[in-house]
């Protein structure tokens, strides 16, 4: 299995349905063949709501499809078979089955397979040169046991890849785009965040340094009324997609939605699945009668309703950032078709303030290596009430932590390296040169971690370099594969060993005080 399953030429495709890729899925798949070509046998593409996740998947498998191999595309939920194989269809992939308990599709004969991950474990796998993964931060063991022994090409794809472990299963990170390159293009809409009334979570119980269910559904059943009314007041009747962190609690915020007059339904475990396609198919309607859908967690990945124009959060939530952005994301699909131009965030939960800076960052600069992904799911926040005050200094939004997501101002810290104003001015270190200018300097820093450290490490290493010389991150723009050999200067290459020395040092002194 090689490379050559990434033809260069999307003109070799055999005539399908597949629409242009936009300019940032033809950098992903270019990146991608990149990546196969250095050596990267697991890839993972992070990919934000809106991106195309399932268009980039089955594109990967059309591919491969046409040089004469066989793909299986594998879902995390049984839920998302018929919504996979439905956009294969419409893509003119109708030649495939479906790995699934009692599906009219399935044909293991087929080269192309979409497959529960559930029936894999329990049916084996079919041959495959390329397996594409859908929401891959979930780390099903029937996937990950197999994807280190298989000899296929393996591509993962997730909006939110910041689960523990990835880095070991995967060795090579793409970002196919940021949610603010989206949001500029027009693919999302921008997010307006209410902070609604709050649950108070002072005190409650935790486990594993998260809030117990029971403990938030608990404290959560205090403002159900609250939640209601501020809907009925900032919702303006939209389209809308509620959590809450039980489903005792989902259920009682839906009794009182409905006895306040509002069409409520819960979608959730419990929900057989006759009754899941009837709500979908109503819901799913331009003028549905129900206008909100309440889960704990069933409609936070792969749910795509694109005019729902208002999320409610009551699930708080202190350490489970990838979960925030999965229920946020939600509301985040543009409709020019039916006038949305931007999504209401009601936030009872805490959530988003709890969340702002990590969110922020997220947001404009995607992750930079899949491990730094798993920190932020590990670390407990604590509530930053004074956030709550602060505005945009440029445009008063709020709230606001460093970078505005409405008008991208940026409050700048002080970088180590000083740059004079111009695109081509060489980049110094007191009066030290390193550089003809930023990216000569992220060239070097890319051909020293090519030489001097092992292969799945080296962007990371590169783009961690620059932050810690110039105090930024290096332009998403400069793909790593892309950049060419560019021997580092003395100054860079003295720059790199001081860094290290301060870091072997701060790192002697902590072990000392242990």
């Amino acid at each position: 299995m090689n490379h050559a399953l990434f033809p260069e030429d999307v003109a070799e495709l055999a005539a399908t349905t597949f629409p242009p890729p936009r300019a940032f899925q033809q950098s992903a798949h270019e990146a991608l063949r990149a990546g196969r070509r250095a050596g990267h046998k697991n890839q993972l593409i992070m990919a934000p709501t809106g991106a195309g996740k399932t268009y980039l998947g089955l594109r990967i498998a059309n591919e491969a499809l046409q040089r004469g191999k066989r793909a299986t595309f594998v879902c995390d939920r049984v839920a998302l078979i018929n919504q996979t194989s439905k956009a294969a269809d419409s893509y003119g992939l109708s030649n495939h089955g479906v790995i699934q308990a009692s599906h009219w599709r399935v044909n293991p004969s087929l080269p192309f397979q979409i497959a529960s991950a559930q029936t894999l474990g329990s049916r084996g796998w079919p041959a495959s040169d390329v397996i594409i993964i859908d929401e891959a931060h979930t780390q099903l063991s029937v996937w990950t046991d197999h994807i280190q022994k298989c000899p296929a090409s393996v591509v993962g794809l997730s909006a939110t890849p910041f689960s523990r472990g990835l880095g070991k299963l995967f060795t090579n990170l793409i970002n196919a785009a940021t949610m603010n390159d989206l949001t500029q293009q027009g693919i999302l809409v921008p997010m307006h965040v209410l902070s609604a009334k709050r649950v108070n979570m002072d005190g409650a119980a935790t486990a594993g340094g998260e809030w117990t269910e029971a403990a938030a559904a608990e404290r959560g059943m205090g403002i159900v009324g609250d939640v209601v009314s501020e809907w009925i007041r900032h919702g303006e009747g939209r389209k809308t997609i509620c959590f809450g962190s039980t489903i005792a609690h989902c259920e009682e915020l839906c009794r009182q939605f409905n006895e306040a007059g509002v069409m409520a339904a819960v979608y959730s475990q419990n929900t057989t699945q006759t009754e899941r396609d009837m709500l979908l198919a109503e819901y799913e309607k331009p003028d549905s009668v129900i206008r909100i859908l309440i889960s704990v967690e069933a409609l936070a990945k792969g749910f795509d309703v694109k005019d729902v124009g208002c999320v409610i959060d009551c699930r708080p939530l202190r350490k489970s950032l990838s979960t925030a952005i999965q229920m946020w994301g939600r509301g985040l699909r543009s409709s020019p078709e039916t006038g949305k131009t931007d999504c209401i965030l009601l936030d009872h939960s805490g959530n988003f303030i709890r969340f702002l800076k990590d969110f922020e960052n997220i947001f404009y600069n995607g992750l930079i290596a899949l491990d730094a992904g798993e920190k932020l799911d590990k670390e407990i926040r604590r509530e930053t009430k004074e956030s709550e005050r602060e505005g945009c200094p440029s445009c008063g939004h709020t709230p606001f932590a460093r970078r505005c997501m409405a008008c991208g101002f940026e409050v700048q810290k002080q970088a180590l390296v000083e740059v004079e104003a111009g695109e081509m001015q060489p980049v110094m270190l007191g009066k030290k040169k390193l550089a003809e200018d930023r990216r000569h300097l992220f060239e070097q820093l890319c051909t020293f971690a090519r030489e001097s450290t092992a292969l799945e490490k080296q962007e990371k290493r590169a783009r961690a370099l620059f932050r810690d010389i110039t105090g930024d991150w290096p332009s998403w723009d400069w793909k790593f594969h892309d950049m060419p050999h560019a021997a580092p200067s003395r100054n860079t290459l003295g720059k790199i060993s001081s860094l290290r020395i301060a870091y072997l040092k701060g790192k002697g002194a902590a072990n000392a005080n242990v």
